[in-house]
């Protein structure tokens, strides 16, 4: 996979913090850039990347922007391997990006949502360096893939309770495999909605980020 072409949102102040956000199946890097203002993190670098076009088996080989490949909802066995090791790779890319730009590892969180939210989660995990953190939206890990963990960042995972798209079944059998690798370093939100984004999860996430991210705060533990 090519590198992607990527929006980027400057923050106020000199920037000593990032988030990369990947989005989901059809969208694209506009998707999700009205969050950057919500958040309020006023020395934070935003990075949007765009998944490549590609035809969608499940989808009757419409092409739209996509980060991999499905060919069924079963959310075991449809998912194109291939393709998601070039999004990870690809994810992974950006992160030393920003770190080769001067951001510490450790001020870079990798956030995404459903298909984006599978590839920050897979990424993330096997990132070399430690994390601020990772986001996962409405989304899930693959049965089919075997994680390959070489840090514990900091995890919140947030899914809607009426989510059509990945049922929430299927984001509640993720967070009890990431509650089980990742102890307190996890955190699992749930609202009524279905599958988007609303005014109470990103509340959540801003607490969360600041946290994190707002050197004006103290990090927690």
């Amino acid at each position: 996979m090519d590198a992607p072409t990527c929006i980027i949102h400057l923050p106020e102040l000199e920037p000593d913090s990032s988030i990369i956000w990947l989005h989901g199946l059809g969208a694209d890097a506009h998707d999700i850039e009205p969050l950057t203002a919500r958040l309020g993190l006023p020395s934070t670098r935003f990075v949007f990347p765009n998944a490549p076009r590609r035809a969608i088996t499940i989808n009757n080989d419409v092409e739209m922007r996509a980060w991999f490949d499905f060919s069924s909802l079963e959310f075991s066995s449809g998912e194109n391997t291939k393709h998601i090791a070039e999004a990870i790779e690809v994810a992974q890319h950006l992160i030393t990006t920003q770190i080769a730009q001067g951001i510490d590892s450790s001020r870079i969180v990798l956030a995404g949502f459903s298909q984006g939210g599978v590839i920050a989660l897979l990424a993330g995990l096997g990132f070399s360096q430690p994390l601020g953190g990772i986001i996962a939206l409405s989304t899930y890990i693959p049965a089919q893939y075997q994680l390959q963990i070489r840090q514990k960042p900091p995890v919140i995972q947030c899914h809607g309770l009426e989510d059509p798209v990945i049922p929430y079944e299927v984001g509640l059998e993720t967070s009890q495999r990431l509650a089980r690798l990742l102890g307190n370093r996890y955190a699992w939100h749930t609202y009524p909605m279905e599958h988007g984004v609303c005014d109470d999860e990103i509340h959540d996430l801003t607490t969360w980020t600041h946290q994190r991210l707002d050197s004006r705060v103290p990090v927690a533990s």
